[in-house]
């Protein structure tokens, strides 16, 4: 870490992982792999020679990211001092070659898909499966786990935590999907100046099939249409994918900081043994990661709409976006990091059962409510629901029971006689009224268990 930096990212969230492919090392690193594989396609076409393809390959090894700022810093232009610095490591013979046919984004535009490709492929899409193996197997561990429901902020009908927690599989497990098909569709380019192949045109009979060819090499597609740069489209597609990426995690995030609360406490995070939770409250265990979590996704997403401004370019290109290009790529970085600490957090939740079914008998007498009123409409009783609300009010003034106060009913006594004995059972015990909390926990955990299997990571 650099303390003596500036960003967030370097002293407090670095995450060495994403280093080889979101640094300015990588950055330089990824643009000499795009001049290497446009100089080994052009010995192909007998423009240069193999040896003259092998000798620039060993240069690009050689090129430091120090080495091509110094050289900005003097001719003012990023990609001249690449080239420039990676002659410096080849024979007058091979000079000539490098960056021949190409123009400066060409070589930034490929480079950056071509790396943010793999640090998604590599890092990001693997992250996010491993979080959703976790919330598979905390979900499935509690599908049977009754909990009130929550609507409004009001209890509402009984659930299990398992159910919960499966919208969250279901949701992530979407977004994994977009961000994996995004992932596959993002371009480069090799088609010069205004992307109409007017330089490449001069060397080579087929510049289009030469393009793809040198992109092939790279493990992109090219662009249908570039001009100056490849469209921004592409790009922006994946940012928005883990953008709402984002989103879902911090909505887990949230829902689980507030079932925290001391009020609730039906989840906690797992203190370590010296963890100190607050400078003055020595009691205080707060939900420092859920919180946390949020916290970058307020930081993060905002930038979509640099994304979004980005899609805006003059004509063929102008450089509008010189700045603010250089930061969208952190959205990777904000998302790979929560995902982390969300699993991190999520590998050892304390789920408080005593809690919970405390919380739930609170509200278990009047969740019954709802089974009441359908089993009155099921019996006939013309306007049930109206019924049972006041029979509710009645309770709650005069602190009974609302089973008691709807047995006690003579103006349903009609209906209710025909409830069978399994309906007063649900009734009196609420914490059945879960409909198919446990076997939707169960079919979406499967589904989703399914299609990671498919993506072939372990």
């Amino acid at each position: 870490m650099n303390y003596s930096s500036l960003s967030p990212l370097d002293y407090r969230y670095y995450d060495k992982a994403l280093a080889p492919y979101l640094s300015e090392e990588a950055a330089v690193h990824y643009q000499a792999q795009v001049e290497v594989a446009l100089v080994a396609e052009l010995a192909e076409e007998g423009i240069c020679s193999k040896k003259v393809a092998s000798e620039i390959a060993k240069a690009a090894q050689k090129v430091k990211a120090e080495d091509v700022y110094k050289e900005e810093a003097v001719i003012k232009h990023n990609i001249r001092a690449l080239v420039n610095v990676m002659k410096r490591h080849v024979s007058k013979q091979a000079k000539p070659y490098i960056h021949l046919t190409a123009t400066s984004m060409d070589i930034v535009n490929t480079a950056d898909s071509a790396r943010v490709k793999d640090v998604v492929d590599a890092v990001v899409v693997p992250e996010l499966v491993e979080l959703e193996r976790t919330l598979i197997n905390i979900a499935r561990q509690e599908k049977d786990t009754v909990q009130i429901g929550r609507t409004h902020g009001q209890h509402a009908e009984p659930i299990t935590f398992g159910f919960a927690l499966a919208e969250y599989v279901d949701r992530l497990g979407g977004r994994i999907d977009t961000v994996r098909d995004a992932n596959k569709e993002l371009r480069g380019k090799l088609s010069g100046a205004v992307g109409a192949y007017n330089a490449s045109s001069i060397f080579i009979k087929n510049p289009v099939d030469f393009e793809s060819k040198v992109l092939k090499r790279l493990g992109l597609q090219p662009a249908r249409h570039a001009t100056q740069i490849v469209e921004p489209e592409y790009l922006l597609d994946l940012h928005h994918s883990l953008a709402s990426t984002f989103g879902v995690l911090a909505s887990l995030a949230d829902d689980l900081r507030h079932l925290q609360r001391s009020e609730i406490k039906e989840v906690a995070e797992h203190f370590q043994g010296k963890q100190v939770g607050s400078s003055t409250m020595p009691h205080k265990r707060n939900p420092i990661h859920f919180e946390n979590v949020k916290s970058l996704w307020k930081a993060f997403v905002p930038r979509m709409m640099t994304g979004y401004m980005d899609q805006l370019s003059e004509h063929q290109r102008d450089l509008t976006n010189s700045a603010s290009g250089k930061f969208t790529l952190e959205l990777i970085s904000g998302v790979t990091i929560a995902a982390k600490r969300l699993r991190r957090v999520l590998d050892r939740l304390v789920v408080d059962k005593e809690h919970m079914t405390s919380n739930f008998r609170k509200a278990a007498d009047m969740v019954v409510a709802e089974p009441a009123y359908l089993l009155l409409a099921k019996y006939g009783h013309p306007d049930a629901h109206e019924i049972i609300r006041q029979l509710t009010l009645r309770a709650e003034h005069k602190g009974t029971l609302f089973v008691d106060e709807l047995r006690a009913e003579d103006s349903v006594k009609e209906y209710t006689a025909k409830f069978s004995q399994s309906e007063w059972n649900m009734l009196k015990e609420p914490e059945t009224y879960v409909g198919l909390a446990p076997k939707r926990t169960e079919a979406i955990t499967k589904y989703w268990e399914g299609r990671l299997n498919e993506y072939g990571l372990s």
